[in-house]
């Protein structure tokens, strides 16, 4: 539970710290909160990524068709998944809350997404008959943690920043 300020002329988004927000500075420190804020976006990502490669390859389409299909709803779930508490938190609005979340989420979407497809194609996820077969899910497996370990850091970086704010 994050205090939010919102700066609406540059579009940036600071955080500062409050007793509500204590528990995310004490054990841990900044890297841990990264990787808890990592995990909430991977969270977001997969639900569309994995929607998106299963409809892609079901369709059997061509792999920059289902990686597009994939990115965009990464981006939709994965947005989606960054509103709903700073909406529910502070009582805002869409547009008010897409002014905190937006370049914290775009960017490490951008990032995650990124990596996922990079892994999933070069593992031949994306070129699987089925959803169903050891190749898609075996190029999903890998596409995760692939995710997470390249959003990781550029998080932590967006945190350290007050790009991103954490929910």
């Amino acid at each position: 539970m994050g205090v939010y300020v919102n700066i609406p002329m540059e579009g940036i988004v600071t955080e500062t710290a409050s007793p509500m927000h204590h528990h995310h500075n004490g054990v841990g420190g900044p890297w841990r909160l990264a990787a808890q804020a990592t995990l909430h976006c991977l969270t977001g990502c997969v639900i569309g990524e994995l929607a998106g490669l299963v409809i892609g390859v079901e369709l059997g389409l061509a792999a920059w068709q289902t990686i597009t299909l994939a990115t965009i709803l990464s981006y939709a779930s994965g947005l989606t998944l960054g509103l709903v508490p700073v909406m529910r938190e502070r009582k805002l609005g869409l547009v008010a809350a897409f002014r905190i979340i937006w370049i914290g989420e775009v960017i490490s979407i951008g990032m995650m997404e990124l990596a996922m497809n990079l892994a999933d194609y070069s593992m031949g996820g994306m070129g699987a008959k089925t959803a169903l077969s050891w190749m898609f899910l075996r190029g999903f497996f890998v596409a995760v943690p692939a995710g997470f370990l390249a959003a990781w850091p550029v998080n932590y970086w967006l945190l350290r920043r007050n790009l991103k704010a954490c929910h």
